[in-house]
């Protein structure tokens, strides 16, 4: 599919290319805003917002890059935003400074699940640690990056996301050991 020509389109104001832009990236960028929030209503809601983020910024595209990829630094940066100015988040993105028990996190265990199940304990971590291990881990932002998308020190989002993938270690490890024992238990 040629990119070039649908956003051209879509700048023209015309409906079916826009409809065209929606229906190829609504799913994958759903996906995305779902790693966010806490339920497929607030996900929907946040893609809808970000896809008039995107109508409204397509002039700004300037075909640097991926389309998909500008696309998805946009509702990447709308659930951001969600989360920050939704009461029921706000009171859960709290990022304490406190202290993270010594962890290994040099070895981590051998992962012996499928992806929607690692998908599954993400959306298990408090949305702080979900929300900074989704954007070092998943998106590829750096922790300057990501401080000043959530208006953190880079420290904070350095010790976030060590207790993220600590407790993720913790959850794969205990999953691992209750699948071994099962095995012996027969």
């Amino acid at each position: 599919m040629d990119h070039y020509v649908l956003v051209k389109d879509c700048l023209k104001g015309k409906p079916s290319a826009q409809k065209q832009l929606y229906d190829l990236f609504a799913s994958p960028m759903l996906s995305v805003c779902y790693r966010y929030t806490k339920s497929m209503a607030d996900a929907e809601d946040v893609l809808q917002e970000g896809f008039v983020k995107v109508f409204f910024n397509l002039h700004q595209y300037g075909f640097k890059g991926e389309l998909g990829a500008w696309i998805r630094r946009i509702m990447v940066t709308t659930s951001i935003n969600y989360l920050k100015r939704n009461a029921r988040y706000q009171s859960e993105l709290i990022f304490p400074d406190e202290h993270l028990h010594a962890v290994d996190t040099q070895s981590p265990p051998e992962l012996k699940m499928e992806a929607k199940e690692l998908a599954d304990l993400i959306r298990q971590l408090p949305p702080g640690y979900q929300t900074i291990f989704n954007l070092y881990a998943v998106e590829g932002f750096n922790h300057v990056e990501i401080g000043k998308m959530l208006g953190v020190q880079e420290s904070t989002s350095r010790s976030q996301y060590a207790r993220a993938r600590a407790l993720l270690i913790q959850w794969i490890e205990q999953k691992n050991n209750a699948v071994k024992r099962s095995v012996y238990a027969k």
